[in-house]
């Protein structure tokens, strides 16, 4: 019997099966990435987005009258609590890198530096709270940089959020 037929038959199945893995693997490699990339893109909008709502409506709350000093820090507490932070917060703890991970808990303490600023008395655009805001500018910068080179996007020329001297109101930024 001439076995040569047969192991070239049997090699070259071995060859085509091979390589048929080796390609679906590597088919599912990029898809794993792709979805990787699709779900960090998605938690850094959220996250961003709440910043910006959040910071807007705390703002907003703090400008308002309140009956007593109680219900404007009860006013301010419940509006950070319902703002869909505390999710957007674990959502990136739980997908992104680290650094992106520490920049982004930055921008949240900044935000409830402002809270807890506003409960206090804080006024609206007094200098502490100008202060406030702007270093919650710049964590939110470090932020989106950060976020921007781990989606593979290349860095920005300006900065999202203009300094307080360039505008009198820090929510339109």
């Amino acid at each position: 019997m001439d076995w040569l037929p047969l192991l070239s038959t049997l090699a070259g199945a071995v060859i085509g099966i091979g390589s048929t893995l080796i390609a679906d693997r590597n088919r599912w490699k990029r898809e794993d990435a792709k979805e990787g990339l699709r779900l960090r893109l998605d938690v850094y909008t959220q996250y961003t987005t709440t910043v910006k709502v959040l910071g807007e409506t705390l703002r907003a709350l703090a400008q308002r009258e309140h009956a007593s000093d109680d219900e404007r820090a009860l006013v301010l507490r419940e509006a950070f609590r319902d703002s869909g932070m505390g999710i957007a917060s674990e959502r990136m703890w739980l997908t992104a890198p680290e650094p992106v991970v520490k920049a982004s808990n930055g921008v949240f303490h900044c935000l409830r530096g402002i809270c807890d600023g506003y409960i206090d008395g804080t006024a609206v655009s007094s200098p502490e709270d100008r202060a406030r805001w702007e270093e919650r500018g710049k964590a939110a910068a470090r932020m989106r940089k950060l976020m921007r080179e781990d989606l593979g996007v290349g860095p920005l020329t300006e900065r999202h959020s203009p300094l307080l001297d360039d505008y009198t109101n820090p929510t339109a930024q």
